[in-house]
């Protein structure tokens, strides 16, 4: 392992760190997250199927932007 590993372990790191404590303290205002218009949510009697797909592409889209942005700061 090099320097460059262990500064992108730390940034993984932190970012984790900083989505629990989103969660933790923002749960109640983050009830849309899942629920977008485009997802997809089928429910039977025995049956539940769900796939997030906008928040999945709204969510990619963010992390795309937070990695080029580090990958600036880093390069």
């Amino acid at each position: 392992m090099n320097s460059e590993t262990g500064k992108w372990i730390i940034l993984i790191g932190l970012g984790i760190v900083l989505t629990g404590i989103l969660i933790y303290f923002f749960h109640d205002k983050l009830q849309w997250i899942g629920r977008l218009p485009g997802d997809i949510r089928i429910e039977r009697t025995n049956f539940r199927f769900y796939f997030p797909i906008t928040t999945m592409i709204l969510l990619s889209i963010l992390l795309t932007i937070v990695i080029r942005l580090i990958n600036r700061f880093f390069h």
